[in-house]
């Protein structure tokens, strides 16, 4: 007797759909919200000096996370401003030499240690914000302009040959073929720059440009672990937090069918 199988119904199937989305939307907000909970609560437990009572405060955290977002944020945007144009330069030019340069740039900055970077920009420009923020764009520069490149030469030859065929010219090709196909391979290398810049800003504290950074360094000199482990919880969370937002914006842009 040949044994049957039942398929999952239709209905099923929408279910578990709605199941999976769910689970994967969901599991990383609620995993940070019950990791910095957890965090606080043992905090609140423990018998703080006045050196951990004077960090450890709302007023005090709430500045560090504003800083630290700002670097992150204004850092990814430069990166993107920079680096998209680029990587299409290169893809346009279709020149060895030309990606070769771009590409080793990028390599250059991202290859070298992040401390390195920022102290070296300090040593030889000024300390602050500004020197922070180029050291971040440095670091943060490869993944998209190496994912511009590749979405767009991923874009096959008989979509831009159609396009051709119905009359577009090069820029609207570009702009209205290769870059929609391309935007979820270039939106996937903007994720990544921006989890770099999160965990890359902690070392911005080495040249007074604030952060969580601050929170880290002072617990490991001064030997207060609480400040050290809340700096490290609360940057991993708003690198989780990022990742999840960019995920989102990532399936929201994406082209149908893609």
């Amino acid at each position: 007797m040949t044994a049957t199988i039942a398929l999952p119904s239709a209905q099923t199937l929408r279910t578990r759909a709605r199941v999976n989305a769910v689970l994967r939307y969901a599991a990383a907000p609620v995993l940070v919200v019950l990791a910095v909970s957890l965090l606080f609560w043992w905090i609140s437990t423990l018998p703080l000096d006045s050196i951990e009572q004077r960090t450890l405060n709302p007023t005090y955290i709430e500045a560090r996370i504003k800083e630290h977002l700002l670097l992150t944020f204004v850092a990814s945007v430069l990166v993107a401003v920079l680096a998209i144009p680029a990587g299409i330069l290169v893809y346009r030019a279709r020149s060895a030499w030309l990606r070769g340069i771009f590409l080793t740039l990028g390599n250059i900055g991202q290859a070298t240690p992040a401390v390195g970077v920022v102290i070296l920009l300090a040593i030889v420009w000024q300390t602050g914000f500004a020197t922070a923020l180029v050291a971040l764009v440095a670091y943060s520069f490869l993944p998209v302009l190496r994912n511009t490149m590749v979405g767009l030469e991923q874009v096959g030859e008989d979509v831009k040959e159609a396009a051709r065929g119905m009359g577009m010219t090069r820029n609207q090709i570009l702009g209205r073929i290769e870059l929609p196909l391309a935007s979820p391979t270039i939106l996937a290398g903007l994720r990544t720059a921006l989890v770099f810049a999160v965990g890359t800003a902690t070392v911005a504290t080495f040249i007074n440009a604030g952060g969580l950074g601050d929170m880290i360094v002072n617990g490991l000199k001064l030997q207060r672990y609480p400040v050290l482990l809340t700096g490290a919880v609360l940057v991993a969370a708003i690198a989780v937090l990022i990742d999840w937002l960019a995920g989102i914006v990532e399936d929201l842009v994406r082209p149908r069918g893609l």
